[in-house]
């Protein structure tokens, strides 16, 4: 029941660069998530769309995948537990199923930091006419 309560500051995802460049370092963590759920859609998401960014048209679900292992980004959510989005377990059904709509890609509409930005331009004074 503890994974359910959302850490301090939020719950957080880390993107994982597989390629390896970044080494076992994430490329970056994203934080502000007031629930687990928002977590997890983000983190579908977002691996969802780093899988299609790495598809050619006639590509084989394993040819996909494979470009996605060494090319692709991973999301994991930390402090999550169980009750957090693992993408192996969706990795085989998104390679051989293209998304039906762009909606399944879009990781931008659940980020926290679009949120945060919104915010610091309504606190901002408009500027004299």
């Amino acid at each position: 029941m503890s994974e359910l309560f959302s850490p301090e500051g939020g719950w957080r995802v880390r993107i994982l660069d597989l390629s390896g460049a970044n080494g076992a370092e994430p490329v970056e963590t994203v934080g502000g998530f007031q629930t687990l759920e928002h977590a997890n859609a983000f983190a579908r998401r977002y691996v969802r769309d780093s899988l299609e960014r790495c598809r050619t048209p006639g590509m084989a679900s394993d040819a996909v995948l494979a470009a996605w292992f060494a090319y692709g980004e991973d999301a994991e959510i930390e402090e999550g537990g169980d009750q957090a989005w693992k993408s192996a377990k969706e990795l085989d059904a998104f390679a051989a199923t293209p998304p039906a709509d762009s909606e399944e890609r879009n990781w931008r509409m659940l980020d926290p930091r679009a949120d945060a930005e919104d915010e610091d331009e309504d606190d901002e004074p408009d500027a004299p006419a």
